[in-house]
């Protein structure tokens, strides 16, 4: 436990904790409802966000968290507007922003900018603030999760039914997608823009994989988030390599283990949730 002697990993816990639950609760909504793809467009658009903050001279959490909203509501709008399906929204979004994160990063010729450190992520060079910024932001999105549980079940069961029902379906996948992009800017400085979809999807998607129960697949993706991301922190301290990577690859562990074991894999008709 000699890790702990160290502020800097004692701030690297906490956030793996944090970001971890957060994105593992916000993923099991992210899988049910088929949004994955929304979660790697929606990562990818920060990048031009933090480069707004950069060239401005603004703290580039902010304008990445902006303009990470701003784009998730115009994918859920061009997709409905035009009729478009959300894969071919997020497709446009997905390399427009990212040339537009290049473009600006390119401008700033005169100036070091730490590029890897956004794309890829380093739980372990976070300040105090970043600590303090990713609990405000966890706290805000676990709240309205857990003040709208019910209505984002109904809505990722059946959103016919949940209309039927009287539900503002149409005003509730808005907020989810506003809450994928809080989400993604909260993790975006521990795990980093290219792998941030990776720890939002995967313990979901492991946890999908043994259970038919919503509320049990909603603890196990928040325990193997945490667990993964608290693990995979461990590992880039003892094995030295990147904080992020290490974080992804120990939740793609995670999922391949409960894959093999997967009552879901071994049936001929698998059960569906409920």
């Amino acid at each position: 436990m000699d890790f702990l002697q160290h502020t800097f990993m004692q701030r690297a816990l906490i956030e793996a904790v944090l970001v971890g639950g957060i994105c593992a609760v916000i993923g099991v909504y992210v899988v049910l409802n088929g949004l994955s793809f929304i979660g790697a467009g929606i990562s990818h658009s920060t990048f031009a966000g933090v480069g707004i903050g950069l060239l401005l001279g603004v703290e580039p959490v902010l304008t990445a968290l902006l303009f990470a909203v701003l784009v998730a509501l115009s994918i859920g709008a061009v997709s409905e507007k035009s009729r478009l399906r959300h894969d071919t929204a997020v497709g446009i979004f997905f390399a427009a922003t990212m040339a537009l994160g290049v473009l600006l990063i390119g401008l700033m010729k005169d100036r070091y900018v730490d590029v890897l450190g956004y794309l890829f992520g380093n739980i372990l060079a976070l300040t105090a603030a970043d600590v303090w910024m990713s609990l405000v932001m966890a706290a805000i999105t676990g709240g309205i999760i857990l003040a709208l549980y019910k209505e984002f079940l109904a809505l990722s069961f059946d959103a016919e039914v949940a209309s039927v029902m009287g539900l503002p379906v149409r005003k509730l996948h808005y907020l989810l997608l506003v809450l994928i992009a809080l989400t993604v800017v909260l993790s975006v400085k521990s795990v980093g823009v290219v792998l941030v979809s990776a720890l939002i999807v995967t313990p979901a998607a492991a946890a999908w994989q043994l259970t038919v129960n919503f509320r049990r697949m909603m603890l196990l993706s928040l325990f193997f988030g945490i667990a993964s991301s608290v693990a995979g922190l461990l590992l880039s301290w003892y094995v030295d390599i990147p904080s992020g990577a290490g974080i992804v690859l120990t939740a793609t562990v995670v999922f391949f283990v409960a894959w093999a074991v997967s009552p879901r894999r071994r049936s001929p008709s698998p059960p569906a949730l409920r």
